[in-house]
């Protein structure tokens, strides 16, 4: 499987590009901008992008959504809890001194367990709610990995202080579907650098 990460956008969020290396089949996970970096992964690669997913709705992860799906001609995927942001980050963005760019609609929702296959690939939804209402990851058992978004961080949590948040809510999905994985899974969170679920049950300072 290929499995890219580039740091794109005003608030460095990391943006995924993951790809079958037998039919090229590839999606891309929060391009929150800095589309020409976005565009030269997946030409270096050869990948053909049929899905774009939002892990959540917030500003920073979707800004480059509208020039990606443009170029790709890729379907958009988010959780139905966060699709009211889709049309609002602009504004959003403007509040923190910022510019951003509303997406378009999503053409589907992601739903809690369901699998989305790419090539011989495939991942699974899971459903982590607290940072935000609709708020995804996404999990690729074959390789180990998961892609946690703004839910778990190395050695943090996603903020919940933000409309739709819950500390507790959170903190009850971390446990119930992100730590009843493999400790060896490499999560791969929307800021900073990576960590291991084994790490994260033995050393988060929020549990």
């Amino acid at each position: 499987m290929i499995f890219e990460s580039i740091t794109v956008g005003p608030l460095s969020v990391n943006c995924y590009i993951v790809g079958c290396e037998q039919s090229r089949e590839g999606i891309i996970v929060d391009p929150g901008g800095d589309v020409e970096l976005i565009f030269s992964m997946v030409q270096h690669h050869g990948l053909k992008i049929q899905t774009v997913i939002n892990t959540h709705g917030h500003f920073d992860h979707l800004g480059g959504n509208g020039k990606v799906l443009a170029a790709f001609g890729a379907r958009l995927l988010i959780h139905h809890a966060d699709a009211p942001m889709l049309g609002r980050s602009a504004e959003v963005a403007r509040k923190y001194g910022l510019q951003g760019e509303n997406s378009p609609d999503a053409d589907a929702w992601l739903v809690d367990g369901m699998e989305i296959p790419f090539g011989t690939c495939r991942l699974k939804v899971l459903h982590t709610p607290g940072h935000t209402e609709g708020g995804c990851c996404l999990y690729f058992e074959d390789e180990r990995k998961v892609i946690t978004g703004d839910t778990l961080f190395a050695d943090s949590i996603g903020r919940t202080d933000l409309p739709g948040g819950s500390h507790e809510q959170l903190l009850e999905s971390i446990r119930s579907k992100l730590f009843t994985l493999p400790d060896d899974v490499i999560a791969y969170p929307g800021h900073g650098p990576q960590t291991t679920i084994g790490h994260e049950k033995r050393c988060n300072p929020y549990f």
